[in-house]
């Protein structure tokens, strides 16, 4: 393994630990609409915003090293950290997260873009947006009680990314989602956390799934 990666590899999970435990928090924070400590303590989302931003920037990193795409991937993790936890705990995705996180993800997709030398992959990331909404609008339609609408929008981020990647990424984030969805849904009936006609929050799986997909498949 080249040096630079194990550096960058090391700087990026302490940077992630170190934003998921103040502003990822804090933002975090701002986003829920329950009071403070009502369904998810300031410590918890500290502690598990840390964890989880530690680990996907430091995995992030590994797999593609010092490289043009990798702030798109980053500030795509930081965002899903605060997306996770704000669906954990209130079965929502905000706008006021999903719509910044996609704006600053396509500027970033640029550069990365230019740096690869042909513009194919920004017009793939569009044509996945487009696509990845259309079967989550499809899905939603058919079932809303299944699919929100918060996941809907959601999807324009994750077809955004994953669709840069090209085809192979945008099918695997795509069935990931699901794959990841039925195992958290076995593991919540079993632990009884959920009843057969209850429902859990999918925005995580659908992140997860994207994690999975650009980690596996991305290139």
């Amino acid at each position: 393994m080249p040096p630079a990666t194990v550096v960058i590899t090391v700087l990026a999970a302490i940077a992630g630990g170190l934003l998921g435990w103040w502003p990822l928090a804090a933002w975090t924070q701002r986003s829920l609409r329950t009071e403070e400590g009502e369904r998810m303590p300031l410590r918890t989302i500290r502690v598990a915003g840390a964890a989880v931003t530690a680990i996907t920037f430091g995995g992030l990193a590994l797999r593609f090293g010092p490289s043009w795409i990798l702030p798109a991937l980053l500030a795509f993790a930081a965002s899903a950290t605060v997306l996770t936890l704000v669906d954990l705990a209130e079965k929502r995705l905000p706008n006021a997260v999903v719509f910044p996180t996609l704006g600053v993800v396509g500027v970033l997709l640029v550069p990365a873009t230019w740096a690869a030398g042909t513009w194919w992959p920004l017009l793939w990331a569009v044509a996945g947006a487009a696509g990845m909404f259309a079967v989550y609008f499809l899905l939603a339609f058919i079932s809303p009680s299944a699919m929100g609408m918060g996941d809907v929008k959601l999807s324009l981020v994750i077809g955004l990314l994953l669709g840069w990647f090209g085809l192979s990424t945008w099918l695997v984030g795509l069935l990931s989602a699901f794959v990841v969805g039925g195992l958290v849904a076995i593991v919540a009936l079993i632990l009884r956390r959920v009843t057969l006609r209850g429902s859990i929050p999918f925005g995580p799986s659908m992140l997860a799934g994207a994690v999975i997909a650009v980690v596996l498949v991305g290139g």
